[in-house]
């Protein structure tokens, strides 16, 4: 298990490209809703490649901290953190004012039932730090759900498409999106929308949950036949790097890796590293929730960490026991119910 430790931690490492970026970056960063899956990586990438790259730069890292031992792994990490209810406006208002601010906060699982909440996450909060940072360059999260299913003939949908969110979730990421463009129309505010679909680590994402389930010997659903995935650094490097490219009106961009993945052929690929032979419940459609990333890689250049290369280093994570989240993506999701 050392040897895979030391494998993943060096590809957790800041690239020259991300520490060129943030030495031509003015001003301090902020992470609003850091202590989600991406965010305490992120924030810890931003601290080290200011480090590297010589310059002193201040990273903030604001959440409700739930949990008291993220926060403290954050500070650890050099992260200064500040504990904050975002829905409470004077809350929000009372945090300093930082330039550059990546904006994390949302909610996706749990929206069936409470769909009042999941608008107010991902549609009302962001109109609050539209106002409160709007002299900021921010770069927003958002999903690939805006989107609607696509042929698979199609190569996923590209920004120029129109968007066509399915469920109340991915409307309300439309949502979030809306109100910022309404704050950068309004107060001149510079953005960028990073519509991500699938970020995958050791601990979490799409790879692993089908890595699970052929080591389980459970099946694996194939109603959502194809996918886009890719590795959380090279999605954290692109979101730190993507505070140089904020614009008025706000850019779109699209992040995720090249391939258009087969499911099937990823569970076959688990099977051969594994020694096990995949289950499968359902059958491929002819439409999957895909992206085309293609101007992300014209603006920051391919993933460094490969399809086969995350496949393997999951598969070797799971058969020596290594710590993962319960957090699935529910990536099999046609209906847009979360």
């Amino acid at each position: 298990m050392k040897d895979i430790q030391t494998r993943y931690e060096g590809l957790l490492r800041p690239s020259a490209r991300l520490i060129d970026d943030i030495r031509q970056l003015d001003g301090d960063i902020l992470f609003l809703g850091v202590a989600g899956k991406m965010g305490p990586s992120m924030a810890a990438l931003a601290v080290e490649a200011a480090a590297l790259a010589g310059v002193n730069k201040k990273v903030y890292g604001v959440s409700r901290f739930s949990d008291p031992e993220a926060k403290t792994a954050l500070e650890d990490k050099g992260v200064i953190t500040i504990t904050a209810d975002l829905l409470k406006r004077d809350e929000l208002f009372q945090l300093p004012d930082v330039k550059n601010v990546i904006y994390l906060a949302g909610t996706k699982f749990g929206t069936t039932g409470k769909e009042y909440l999941t608008w107010a996450m991902n549609s009302y909060l962001p109109g609050m730090v539209a106002e409160k940072y709007r002299q900021s360059r921010i770069v927003v999260f958002s999903t690939g759900n805006v989107y609607p299913l696509m042929p698979l003939s199609a190569g996923g949908a590209t920004e120029q498409d129109v968007t066509g969110p399915v469920g109340e979730y991915a409307q309300s990421c439309l949502g979030r999106e809306r109100v910022f463009e309404y704050g950068s129309a309004t107060h001149g505010t510079e953005l960028l929308i990073y519509r991500l679909n699938y970020a995958n680590d050791v601990s979490y994402g799409v790879l692993l949950e089908i890595g699970k389930a052929v080591l389980a010997g459970t099946p694996v659903d194939l109603n959502m036949g194809h996918v886009n995935v890719i590795w959380q650094q090279d999605a954290n490097e692109i979101a730190i790097r993507s505070l140089l490219h904020c614009s008025r009106p706000p850019k779109l961009l699209n992040v995720t890796g090249p391939e258009t993945a087969s499911v099937r052929w990823i569970a076959e690929e688990f099977g051969r590293l594994m020694g096990k032979q995949p289950v499968f419940t359902g059958q491929e459609q002819s439409t999957a929730l895909l992206s085309n990333a293609g101007e992300c890689f014209r603006l920051f250049g391919y993933p460094s960490v490969s399809l086969k290369e995350m496949i393997g280093l999951d598969a070797a994570w799971l058969l020596n026991g290594g710590k993962t989240l319960n957090k699935p993506t529910h990536f099999q999701e046609r209906e847009g119910k979360f």
